[in-house]
């Protein structure tokens, strides 16, 4: 069975694939927040592109925002994450529970922002195929600091062929990215807007889908309520479909399960870091010491629903 990847995974600092054929891919991304602030490196950056909202000074100030790509109508809408401890993994008592789910571990984490919707082709397309650059020129704007950046950060190479393969584009989830691709594109996404952007990291993704639940699934343990939540192999037609048109998690974010499955930060390990029962994490990180294999996270359209649970992992 085919497992599709893509990425949420941008977080953006608040203060946030060669390709893979068998593995259809999509991307999250996550504005990375604790601490809130900049470090010395992040200051020297070019100029924050001035966006209100994105700003905060302390997790009661973040809200919602609607990050702006300039010399596009395009916007990607991240949603604020507050801080918090959970527990991440499965006990052996939950249907379809996996191994590589235990230990069942108390997980800390600092506040963040992540996207709202997994990231799309429209989104993707302007980094991919130059369309912020192609703007600029036909229009003749004169490029910031932060267009000369930007323009500095490697672009894909041009596809043979049809990435959606017939799915469609536009507000569609991007696929078939490696995670050397998703990270590349919120590099050149935090050089075009001045905030960190990133892949959210394991524990950061489970906690978002979790969303305040310790249940299998964010609506509760009943995967005949999956219809209502998520493109899965038994209603998806064997296709991908548009961001958010199930319903959300409590805390606002679309297709966490199904759809598309998600890149994470992590390196895929088997024991959760290394950490035991009982023993808090914070804010854990596998950091990759090799190419493969990756995580994804939340299952595809064409996934089983014990597949798109809260805990499930794919590596």
């Amino acid at each position: 069975m085919t497992r599709t990847k893509r990425f949420r995974g941008l977080m953006a600092t608040a203060t946030w694939k060669t390709f893979r054929f068998d593995l259809p891919l999509a991307m999250a991304i996550l504005a990375l927040t604790g601490p809130v602030g900049f470090t010395e490196e992040q200051e020297a950056r070019p100029p924050r592109l001035e966006l209100a909202a994105a700003e905060a000074a302390s997790e009661a100030e973040m809200k919602p925002y609607a990050e702006v790509i300039e010399h596009t109508e395009i916007e990607i809408e991240m949603i604020p994450i507050p801080g918090g401890q959970y527990l991440m993994g499965s006990l052996e008592s939950e249907a379809e529970h996996q191994a590589d789910e235990s230990p069942q571990h108390p997980v800390r984490l600092a506040p963040f922002w992540i996207g709202k919707y997994e990231i799309t082709w429209e989104e993707f397309e302007i980094w991919g195929d130059e369309l912020d650059i192609l703007r600029r020129n036909l229009t003749g704007a004169a490029s910031s600091p932060r267009d000369q950046a930007a323009d500095g950060v490697t672009r894909p190479t041009e596809p043979y062929t049809d990435m959606s393969f017939g799915m469609g584009m536009e507000r569609n989830p991007a696929i078939c990215m490696t995670q050397h691709a998703a990270r590349t594109y919120c590099r050149w996404l935090s050089a075009k807007t001045g905030r960190y952007y990133r892949l959210p990291t394991e524990a950061e993704w489970e906690y978002a889908c979790r969303a305040g639940t310790t249940t299998a699934y964010s609506f509760g343990d009943d995967p005949g309520q999956l219809e209502e939540y998520a493109w899965y192999y038994d209603n998806s037609d064997e296709a991908y479909h548009e961001v958010g048109l199930k319903q959300p998690n409590p805390w606002g974010l679309y297709d966490m399960h199904g759809n598309v499955a998600e890149w994470v930060l992590d390196q895929y390990v088997a024991d959760f870091y290394g950490t035991q029962a009982g023993q808090i994490a914070d804010n854990p990180l596998a950091i990759p010491t090799q190419l493969y294999p990756r995580v994804v996270r939340g299952g595809n359209w064409d996934d089983p629903a014990e597949m798109l649970r809260s805990a499930a992992r794919h590596g």
